[in-house]
């Protein structure tokens, strides 16, 4: 979806070399709105996201960089496709392509698994892998009850829990999912829960087109019910699809134990999982508690052991594996719960206190985000979010999602509506990472005034003490000024790309709109590129620097200790500064420049060599060098000279030319 972009803007050029040829390029920064002060996380957008959508991920495992590069490269070859047209096929060459296909040995199912299948077993294989997502073929060939290792801390194989616990609804969600993979979920389910605790399963259909998961679903559940009783197992099917999100409202709506407990239906419990959830929130209501995961390969389907792991997420608000916490690791107990910053997906909560906290926000659309909404939501209003070692389930990571093409513009606009609720200034750190305007953003997120009010009326915490206290990993961009994009000026479709991560050499590149044609332009008039890190611990983004003459990408903080050149300026306009394409020499005979090395010599119009200020009190941004104020108007800096003030050289506050 293009974005809505102001008339206004702010232009600054500057000159990159593009193989070897120095190339005027333009940073169009529409759409700038505030500015950063000295106590929020607000900051500015800059227009122009190259009219593409920002790169789309999957939740984030640790493990899951080939899936986003792949996807990556799905954007970029439409891209690439606007742009070249592609040769028509000769009569019978697509039907050959598409069989040629089909059996391919390069599929990522056979790196693994399956090099002895005859050909029509894996045509069949591949046909199930593309329409799953992983490998149902094998899947049907396994045991539903098949014996998986007992992942879990030695401490927790001796722990005790109270004869009085809960009793638990689980919920499984599905949409086409391979039926083997749905019945190998429910008979562990009921293998792995004693029979006391386990009081229902209910099934959300979320309007399956597959007949075997209708006619031959439904005589497992009416064989099922007459050896365990009566509704045991419940089917709830809707008649459009509705999405993750809703669904699982879905089942809760159905459920009547005390304790309700939502998955997904392509998962295996381990030994012992549920009483340790269990006995959490048997001690306290308010908290809501996932197991730790561990991963089924989607080719050959082995049990892959996860890491113990907390569960956080991104700005993008991208669920992600995280380390513990320092004060786990100080127990030095690995039975002991993890606190959790937000949730991965799969959770068990108290089915009341899920009511009263809000259940899911089903203003949402699909999936992606609500399981960070949710992990924010429960810590700001009084609750906590824990991952207990000692509970494990196995979970399939799919190569990729058969049931949604376009699974980005829903979480972008999932992401943006959890911002404005309970992001409050580090709304403006959401929108940045999906590279969208602040203002006028051109995105739907629809009618969030129910979640303000059930924010209000659980007299809930900001969203700053959830940084401070919570989630205080995560890295803050509270000095960014504006972001956007770098354009050519000759060529309006290519942007300013990071190039391969291992040359630390920016390219000019077809604009696509993901995360390598970011920028970022900090009060330090600094310009970045590339996907906001996600937490302290993670790599930052680099800065592009002068490295003799010539434009490379460093770390910041690396330039900033060697004193290199990685200073930027704007200018308002090209009038007085436009210049023809040609050799770095011939530009800096022709243009004065009034600095000296401190600054990139290959900026062509320089507003000042020292960072702009932003005053709060005045709101007004301040040029401390020419001792001038340019006032905001609109959230728009005004930095026509007439309508300038100056400042007194003594106490450097603003005064107009004429006093």
């Amino acid at each position: 979806m293009l974005c809505t972009r102001r008339t206004k803007t702010l232009v600054s050029t500057c000159v990159i070399l593009s193989g070897m040829t120095n190339i005027v390029c333009l940073l169009y920064v529409g759409w700038i709105t505030n500015y950063v002060a000295n106590t929020g996380g607000k900051v500015a957008e800059i227009g122009g996201g190259g009219g593409g959508e920002t790169d789309r991920k999957l939740e984030e495992d640790g493990k899951g960089e080939t899936l986003r590069i792949m996807e990556r490269l799905e954007r970029l070859e439409s891209v690439v496709n606007e742009h070249i047209k592609e040769t028509p096929l000769k009569d019978g060459e697509e039907a050959a392509s598409s069989s040629d296909s089909a059996a391919d040995p390069a599929s990522s199912l056979f790196n693994h698994w399956g090099r002895d299948l005859g050909p029509e077993s894996r045509r069949v294989a591949l046909k199930k892998f593309r329409y799953f997502g992983y490998n149902g073929y094998l899947s049907d060939r396994i045991s539903l009850t098949r014996p998986i290792p007992d992942l879990r801390p030695d401490g927790c194989r001796n722990m005790s829990y109270s004869s009085d616990l809960p009793q638990l609804s689980v919920i499984f969600i599905f949409v086409n999912e391979a039926l083997s993979v749905l019945l190998r979920s429910v008979h562990t389910v009921i293998q792995r829960t004693p029979s006391y605790l386990l009081k229902e399963i209910i099934l959300v259909d979320d309007n399956s087109n597959s007949l075997e998961l209708k006619e031959h679903l439904q005589s497992f559940v009416d064989e099922t019910n007459a050896q365990h009783g009566p509704g045991f197992i419940k089917v709830v099917r809707h008649a459009k699809q509705e999405g993750l999100i809703r669904s699982r409202v879905s089942g809760w709506r159905a459920a009547t134990a005390p304790v309700v407990a939502l998955f997904d239906a392509h998962v295996e419990f381990n030994t012992g999982w549920a009483e340790p959830i269990l006995q959490r929130i048997k001690e306290d209501r308010t908290r809501v508690v996932s197991p730790s995961f561990d991963n089924i390969k989607y080719d050959t389907f082995e049990i892959e052991e996860y890491p113990l792991s907390a569960q956080g997420f991104d700005w993008e608000l991208w669920c992600r594996y995280l380390n513990p916490p320092k004060s786990w690791w100080m127990l030095r107990n690995h039975t002991a719960p993890i606190r959790s910053p937000a949730l991965i997906g799969c959770f068990v909560v108290d089915r009341k206190y899920f009511e009263e906290i809000g259940l899911l926000d089903e203003g949402m659309e699909i999936y992606g985000g609500e399981n960070v909404e949710l992990g924010i939501r429960v810590w700001q209003c009084g609750g906590s979010v824990e991952v207990l070692p000692c509970s494990r389930i196995a979970h399939i990571e799919r190569a990729h999602k058969p049931y949604t093409e376009n699974l980005t513009a829903h979480v972008r606009r999932n992401a943006l509506r959890v911002a404005d609720v309970w992001m409050d200034q580090y709304r403006s750190h959401v929108y940045m990472a999906w590279n969208v305007p602040l203002q006028n953003s051109g995105i739907d997120i629809g009618d969030i005034s129910e979640r303000k009010a059930l924010r209000s009326r659980l007299r809930c915490r900001p969203f700053s003490w959830f940084l401070s206290n919570i989630y205080p990993e995560l890295r803050s961009y509270s000095d960014t000024v504006a972001y956007g994009v770098l354009k050519n000026s000759l060529r309006d479709e290519l942007c300013l790309d990071q190039g391969p991560d291992s040359d630390n050499i920016p390219i000019m590149y077809l604009c696509h709109g993901m995360t390598p044609q970011n920028v970022y332009f900090t009060s330090s008039q600094q310009i970045h590129l590339g996907v906001l890190s996600p937490t302290i611990d993670d790599d930052d983004n680099k800065c592009l620097v002068d490295v003799n003459s010539r434009p490379r990408l460093l770390e910041c903080s690396y330039a900033a200790t060697k004193h290199m050149k990685l200073t930027w300026t704007f200018a308002q306009t090209l009038t007085a500064c436009r210049v023809s394409v040609r050799s770095f020499a011939e530009v800096k005979d022709e243009v004065q420049l009034p600095f000296d090395s401190s600054l990139l010599e290959v900026l062509v119009c320089p507003l000042s060599k020292k960072p702009l200020r932003y005053d709060a009190n005045t709101n007004e941004l301040i040029n401390e060098e020419l001792g001038i104020a340019y006032p905001i108007v609109d959230g728009i800096p005004n930095m026509i000279p007439q309508e300038a003030r100056l400042l007194q050289k003594d106490t450097q506050t603003p005064k107009t030319p004429a006093e």
